[in-house]
């Protein structure tokens, strides 16, 4: 994958990034948000927030001032991850707006104890006053946005397309600057690379992600994206051929030059295509279907 590192945020000033949007990145660099987590302004005379972005006084202050004492009809969030919507209620309570999603936070093996999943990056709190259904349309001020739903990374994950523009909010499903992290018990490969394929067969000229700059040539991208999965999947399938049968003696043969920082994470993105294949039949597990798993070829 050719991935566009590229970036200067620019905190607390609004970027134009296409005609009616202004990008405002909030300060909160880590080695999953990259420079921190974009939100999007939406509109001219009365506007839309986009991902309000993590619990920060100085986002708050710097989306107020973007706003500028102008109507704000809409916030929408894409996931429920706490770089994404903590922020929302304390906007809804400065602008009087409600919040549109897909749902509330909901890990697909919710009340279970998991160790090793990421630590807290759900939103528990996160309650949408409009839950928003695939395709549906929601019309502003001289903008339309659709929901495209694209669960994988998050169970409640939505991209949405501004109408007439060939621009997608993709939020965290694609990025120019990394693939997207995929953790169960959140996350889903099977739902990860149903989604991807939904926003290939789509005609969209210019994602705008949750995290960096924008991915220009999206369907030629997304295919690299596909491929780079399917790679790590043929990876995953030798390794088990070869004789490992636990993820960490995985994540340490094929993630062996990323940063042992990020293999908690590593070992995570290896569940997760672990369980995709256990679901195709590919794959037989011993124990629970988690990261202390004994795992063989069928």
């Amino acid at each position: 994958m050719d991935f566009n590192m590229t970036f200067e945020p620019e905190y607390g000033r609004p970027v134009k990034v296409a005609e009616g949007v202004h990008r405002i990145t909030a300060n909160n660099p880590s080695p999953f948000t990259f420079h921190g987590t974009n939100s999007y302004l939406i509109g001219q005379d009365t506007v839309a927030i986009l991902d309000p972005g993590p619990e920060n006084d100085e986002h708050l202050d710097a989306l107020l001032k973007a706003i500028d004492g102008r109507p704000v009809s809409h916030i929408f969030v894409s996931h429920t991850h706490r770089d994404h919507s903590p922020l929302s209620r304390r906007l809804k309570h400065a602008t009087g707006a409600p919040l549109l999603a897909q749902g509330p936070d909901r890990p697909r093996f919710g009340g279970v104890d998991m160790p090793g999943a990421l630590d807290a990056s759900g939103d528990p709190d996160f309650v949408p006053d409009v839950v928003l259904a695939d395709g549906e349309v929601v019309d502003g001020d001289g903008w339309s946005i659709r929901t495209v739903l694209t669960p994988g990374h998050a169970s409640n994950h939505a991209a949405f397309a501004l109408e007439g523009t060939g621009a997608l909010f993709s939020a965290d499903h694609v990025m120019a600057w990394s693939t997207s992290v995929v953790a169960p018990p959140d996350g889903s490969m099977t739902d990860y690379m149903a989604s991807l394929d939904k926003l290939i067969e789509r005609d969209d000229t210019l994602l705008l992600p949750g995290h960096g700059g924008a991915v220009a040539n999206p369907r030629a991208f997304m295919r690299g994206l596909k491929s780079h999965r399917k790679m790590r999947e043929r990876a995953i399938i030798e390794r088990l051929r070869t004789g490992d049968r636990l993820i960490p003696e995985i994540v340490k043969a094929i993630y062996r030059e990323t940063d042992p920082k990020l293999h908690g994470a590593a070992a995570l993105s290896v569940l997760a295509h672990i369980e995709d294949l256990v679901n195709r039949g590919i794959v037989v597990h011993e124990g629970r279907l988690w990261l202390d798993g004994v795992f063989s070829l069928a």
